[in-house]
């Protein structure tokens, strides 16, 4: 985890925020101060007049993550990469009595062999036919996941009827792989995109946001497809209870907020927080008081260590590594990837359960249910290929990516 990088940065303690920055966490949070640093960065960065930071906040590379930015500019690196990145929740009909977690999991190894028709899903969204095909319907590298849970407690009585303890649920997070991975390398090709942001009414603008809005439309019909197929290989159909993104750019009458790790919700809205495959993860509904935070809130428990520093840190002995593929309820990991079966370990991350009652505590959300993870797919190295290796060629994709809907 460094400072902001690519002309953005400056490591300089000078650097003087011009916005207002709103902390929608306690002190009983910790925060690295590094992403605190990045804060007073971005803050400063030309059109920004507002950011919300949450308690997942973290250092990254273009800035922190767990944060939405007000800008009357446009700001590419502030969303980065994994442009409609979000997490998907799911109810499934297969009932909790007859889960058998050692069948699921040899089930779920083959989630990606589950047959899909990726043209009929782009055509019924409104997508060209040819924008990364091959890639939909998978998950990813990183943090990215598609989990089997159970409600582990429902805390919001209210909404009892809402989640059941005899139902299984999936929770995917991913977003728009290749697509995303190479729109955003256009912009980094362009310096004064980096450094100064895109006037919105600009050409450079008006196609970095089209092609944005596409990649937001894939992502999100990537999680329903990562669900069906997991729907699939366990004999069961699946009904969306929430799809939420975190990576994107929503409109305000008063500019545009950048989303960086940070959930986009309205008042009412239900959204995952999700913990790690050793920890809960939870159920919120958004209330009206997400207004300062700009429309968001966490979407997750935030890193606490790197990926380098994890790797003194946990799976230091094969029994140390075995021990990191269960979890206390029983629950298994699929993941063949040794090294990110160490970077993902739960003690990677800060306390789902803090982070949310901050937001609640912020006056953000009410915390509906709990959920534990059963069954968490990551990386299956015996499963298919990963297809999206093949990309179209640079001067083809520009054209595909301007062609759908604003």
């Amino acid at each position: 985890m460094g400072n902001l990088t690519g002309g953005l940065a400056s490591s300089s303690p000078r650097v003087v925020a011009t916005a207002h920055i709103q902390h929608c966490f306690s002190p009983r949070t910790w925060i690295e101060g590094a992403a605190l640093q990045q804060l007073q960065t971005v803050a400063a960065l030309p059109g920004v007049t507002s950011v919300a930071a949450f308690p997942d906040l973290h250092p990254g590379k273009y800035g922190p993550t767990g944060i939405a930015v007000l800008s009357e500019r446009l700001h590419p690196q502030l969303i980065g990469n994994d442009i409609g990145c979000g997490m998907s929740l799911f109810e499934l009909d297969l009932p909790l009595r007859k889960l058998r977690i050692d069948k699921a999991v040899e089930c779920l190894r083959q989630i990606e062999a589950e047959d899909i028709d990726p043209h009929a899903a782009l055509a019924a969204a409104d997508l060209p036919l040819d924008l990364y095909p091959n890639a939909l319907g998978t998950i990813g590298g990183g943090n990215h996941f598609c989990e089997l849970q159970a409600v582990d407690q429902v805390i919001e009585t209210a909404d009892e009827g809402r989640f059941d303890r005899q139902k299984l649920y999936l929770l995917v997070h991913s977003g728009s792989r290749g697509l995303g991975a190479f729109v955003f390398g256009q912009m980094l090709d362009l310096q004064s995109a980096v450094t100064a942001g895109l006037d919105p009414k600009s050409a450079a603008g008006r196609s970095w946001r089209r092609q944005h809005d596409l990649c937001v439309t894939w992502a999100s019909l990537n999680r329903r497809l990562i669900a069906e197929r997991a729907a699939s290989a366990l004999r069961s159909d699946v009904r969306l209870v929430a799809d939420v993104p975190h990576n994107l750019v929503r409109d305000r009458a008063d500019g545009f907020v950048h989303h960086k790790g940070s959930a986009a919700v309205r008042m009412g809205d239900i959204a995952p927080i999700a913990g790690s495959r050793a920890s809960l993860s939870y159920v919120v509904r958004a209330l009206d008081g997400t207004g300062p935070s700009l429309g968001g809130i966490s979407h997750g428990a935030g890193r606490k260590y790197d990926r380098a520093t994890m790797h003194g840190r946990a799976g230091r002995n094969r029994s140390e590594r075995d021990a990191l593929l269960r979890n206390v309820w029983g629950g298994q990991l699929i993941c063949d990837d040794r090294n990110l079966v160490v970077e993902e370990a739960a003690s990677a991350y800060k306390d789902a359960g803090q982070v949310v009652q901050d937001l609640a505590d912020a006056g953000l959300v009410v915390t509906l249910a709990a959920m534990k993870p059963l069954v968490t797919y990551k990386k299956a190295i015996d499963g298919p290929p990963d297809r999206t290796r093949k990309k179209p060629s640079r001067e083809r994709v520009p054209r595909r990516a301007d062609h759908g809907r604003n």
